[in-house]
């Protein structure tokens, strides 16, 4: 039997680049100002190179990049790249004192994303396919029309254009001081569109459980797809409470950052829709793992952001419901996510998927 030819990692480098906002992102908590990627580039004996990475919505970058120059990357050289669960294990344990951890988590998965490009490229397959291959297009929803500083008129408008171009869902944030605010606005969006197309809200951890749980018998009538973090994501019990008094299914999970974590939520009923983030999860490796247990619970995984890398996953899983549709990366790739009749398509070339744009990406490194 032929014996398989090494990957032992010979470079690993992280850095840093900031990603100014396509467009102006405001919800019930916080305005989205930039996006700051972290990058980690690793090469091996077998002269591949694979690049992975993760983000920060505009605070923590710098303290993910010095955990990974200061601890991570030291670890990695002349490990075998192949031994993708060993090694994210590895770096687990030995940052034990900081996890389970958002800086931590998100150190993880600039690791762990290159180390699946490099797997990818190493079998000349996908991402999708690598990581499961179930298919390759995933309905897509839009959020970009939907952010909270935005007019009636204005959600409306995007609304349309987004049922126009054939996609099934829309996603409008809610969270306006007063309840009849956000249902005037959900309301205008429904009669606008009708019946057919999926309309999610969120309300990015802003509520209290009383609040959420008034907010949510007004919305009913609205027939809204899911509610996403209504509570604070720690309030696990505060879910449970609101998924058992309402029909509309909970959403959780873009700021959950463990397996674990997803456990408790999904276990208890606290979560009917799971949003796990590849980024905040700590990589693909957990990811794929998050999605399979919310199909044992028959729960679907819709993710949070990060469509570039989403499309694949989503893609890749049983489960996989829907990619969220905003735009970040542009200015630093030289193609965009596919999209046909309302769905996204999954990269078919080896490895990620991402056309990234190097020189772009060196123009926009932090010093």
């Amino acid at each position: 039997m032929e014996k398989s030819v090494s990957s032992t990692i010979v470079g690993a480098e992280a850095y840093l680049v900031d990603l100014e906002v396509e467009t102006v992102r405001t919800d019930a908590v916080q305005a989205f100002l930039k996006q700051e990627t972290i990058f980690v580039s690793l090469s091996t004996s077998d002269g591949l190179t694979g690049l992975g990475y993760s983000y920060t919505i505009g605070t923590g970058g710098t303290a993910v990049l010095a955990l990974l120059r200061d601890h991570l990357l030291p670890r990695l050289v002349g490990k075998d790249a192949r031994n993708v669960e060993g090694l994210w294990s590895d770096l687990f344990w030995s940052t034990h004192a900081t996890t389970v951890g958002a800086i931590t988590s998100l150190a993880l998965a600039a690791v762990d994303t290159a180390l699946w490009d490099l797997r990818c490229l190493r079998a000349g397959e996908p991402l999708w396919r690598l990581a499961g291959g179930y298919r390759q297009q995933v309905p897509l929803y839009d959020t970009e029309g939907g952010w909270l500083h935005l007019t009636t008129d204005e959600l409306v408008a995007g609304a349309l254009t987004s049922q126009k171009a054939g996609w099934p869902g829309v996603k409008l944030k809610v969270g306006k001081p007063r309840v009849h605010e956000d249902v005037e606005r959900l309301r205008a969006v429904r009669d606008a569109v009708g019946p057919s197309l999926d309309i999610m809200v969120d309300a990015n951890q802003s509520m209290t459980y009383a609040e959420a749980k008034r907010r949510a018998a007004a919305f009913e009538a609205v027939d809204l797809s899911w509610f996403e973090e209504p509570l604070p994501a720690d309030d696990v019990t505060g879910h449970i409470r609101l998924a058992e008094s309402t029909s509309i299914p909970i959403a959780v999970g873009e700021s959950l950052y463990s397996i674990s974590q997803f456990r408790e939520y999904v276990a208890s009923g606290g979560a009917g829709i799971v949003q796990v983030d590849v980024a905040r999860v700590g990589g693909i490796t957990p990811w794929l793992k998050v999605a399979h247990l919310a199909e044992t619970f028959n729960l679907d995984v819709c993710p949070h952001f990060l469509m570039e890398l989403h499309v694949s996953l989503t893609a890749a899983v049983p489960n996989g419901r829907y990619v969220e549709h905003i735009p970040q990366l542009r200015a630093i790739t030289r193609s965009e996510m596919a999209v046909v009749d309302g769905h996204a398509v999954a990269p078919d070339v080896p490895g990620l998927g991402i056309d990234w744009n190097a020189d772009a990406i060196d123009d926009r490194r932090v010093a």
